[in-house]
């Protein structure tokens, strides 16, 4: 029977959400949370023990993270590494996809995890371990399983495995010939005439697409600029008026500091569902820096502060709906003179 290490998050695992999210990786002889969902859907092998770690404490402590966990794959032995699904998640996806590839590294063994498309870690390791494509959140958790086991046993069983359309991961960047029928030249008139038609094609050669970006021009000088300050951290006034989303929004909002020399405790909070708030509700001046930049104001070092800030969350936020609030504020700060943003994030 073939060994599986299998690992999650402290939400997942069951130890608790962000109050949790420091703990750091234990071991435990059992099959914890997503594992109970995959562990009938593979054959001739087992999930001998789930690792669990805190999101923060492996995104605060990488290095040492995956020390302590090698010496658990090193007592296991497993025949396969399985992280996630992380689904959105921005700590948990990197998490799950770092120690995935260092561990098909140092043990030789296959990994998998499971992540959506714009979740950061897809392209800093898509290329150093399988990826099954998933949706955004928990709510498609049954439909990834499924193709982390399909693929799973593929890998368990030293199988041929597919191309990314049939095997359900994200591409790896890696071209193989493949032998067909038609020559190149008839296979790409084909697509020609079924494009021309309206027809459904695809190409054998996907091209990535760059969004190009120009930069703008240098500010003259500070002393005499407007400046705006914007955050993706989900800053707001104190219970959240606004109703500002936890993640996943699709608006913004602006809260005017014009008569404020910085943002007190008690009076603004962080909504933002993806880090742990603590430090940032304590001093929102952490992740809004309306001390520092009055006080560059009261100074002379720049012209002078926009009178609002503007807040969302970027906590699995769309491209589509950050690329249309980007326009939005953007279109706002140019029609009222500011000349430069300072943007915090988390």
């Amino acid at each position: 029977m073939k060994k599986i290490l299998f690992y999650t998050n402290q939400f997942f695992g069951q130890i608790g959400g962000e109050d949790q999210a420091g703990v750091g990786p234990e071991l435990r002889a059992e099959v914890v949370g997503p594992a109970n969902l995959l562990k009938d859907k593979i054959k001739d092998a087992e999930i001998v023990a789930t690792v669990i770690c805190g999101d923060n404490f492996y995104a605060e402590n990488m290095e040492k993270a995956k020390e302590m966990i090698f010496k658990y794959v090193e007592k296991i032995q497993p025949d396969i590494f399985i992280a996630g699904p992380a689904f959105n998640a921005g700590r948990f996806g990197i998490a799950c996809a770092d120690l995935c590839a260092a561990i098909e590294v140092q043990f030789q063994i296959p990994t998998i995890t499971g992540l959506y498309i714009e979740n950061p870690a897809v392209d800093m390791y898509k290329d150093k371990t399988y990826m099954i494509e998933t949706g955004k959140s928990a709510a498609s958790m049954r439909k990834a399983i499924t193709p982390m086991a399909n693929l799973a046993n593929k890998l368990i069983h030293n199988e041929k495995i597919g191309f990314p359309e049939e095997e359900g991961y994200i591409p790896k960047g890696i071209r193989v010939n493949v032998f067909k029928e038609k020559t190149g030249a008839q296979r790409a008139l084909d697509m020609l005439i079924a494009k021309m038609n309206g027809k459904p094609y695809q190409s054998e050669v996907p091209i990535p697409t760059y969004q190009s970006i120009h930069p703008a021009k240098a500010i003259e000088t500070l002393k005499h600029a407007k400046i705006a300050i914007l955050t993706t951290g989900g800053i707001v006034p104190m219970g959240n008026p606004d109703h500002l989303p936890a993640a996943t929004a699709k608006f913004y909002k602006k809260y005017d500091i014009s008569k404020i020399q910085a943002l007190k405790e008690g009076k603004y909070e962080s909504v933002h569902a993806g880090y742990d708030p603590v430090y940032a509700n304590q001093d929102p001046n952490r992740v809004v820096p309306v001390d520092v930049l009055k006080k560059l104001e009261r100074g002379g070092e720049i012209g002078s502060l926009y009178e609002y800030f503007i807040s969302t969350t970027g906590n699995s936020t769309s491209v589509a709906d950050a690329t249309r609030m980007g326009e939005e504020i953007a279109q706002e700060l140019v029609n009222n003179g500011v000349e430069g943003v300072i943007l915090t994030s988390t």
